[in-house]
């Protein structure tokens, strides 16, 4: 195994960690590991197109990832607060089990909503599912995507 190879295969796990943990950005880290792994194999085990199509993937996700949830949020009627209590309740939740982090980031939401926009219960709890829907969305895209990239270079390692 030469130090690409294990370079790539740091940067394909900080990638699925990065899916899940926010402010690793997940996708790239994963695709920049899949272009070591061409770097270090050649075009045998990683086509050209196959890196192109992976660098589309990843560029896609990551860009959808800043857009869906507070396209998720607004859409069941809910504000930047909204998102951003999310956000607040996930870091927070970090410290906590993945439900935590789940948890956190739908009661987030929910108490910016109804302390920071002054919105009633029913409201509120329904901008933190949207909230939540659009984090739970990004956040299996991201999983699914970084994923296979790993299992690519695993597959090409061993």
């Amino acid at each position: 195994m030469t130090t690409l190879e294990i370079f790539a295969i740091i940067l394909a796990l900080l990638g699925i960690i990065g899916s899940i943990v926010p402010g690793i950005p997940g996708p790239p880290l994963s695709w920049v590991g899949l272009f070591l792994q061409y770097l270090a194999k050649g075009v045998d085990p990683v086509s050209t197109t196959t890196l192109i199509i992976f660098l589309v993937a990843a560029t896609v996700v990551t860009v959808l990832d800043y857009v869906l949830p507070p396209t998720f949020t607004r859409a069941l009627g809910g504000h930047k607060a909204a998102a951003t209590g999310a956000i607040i309740g996930l870091f927070v939740g970090m410290f906590l089990t993945p439900i935590g982090m789940i948890m956190g980031s739908i009661l987030g939401a929910f108490i910016a909503e109804l302390v920071v926009e002054d919105r009633g219960v029913w409201e509120s709890f329904k901008a933190s599912i949207g909230a939540f829907l659009g984090f739970i969305i990004t956040t299996g895209m991201k999983l699914i995507l970084c994923g296979w990239i790993f299992l690519i270079i695993i597959k090409h390692v061993l």
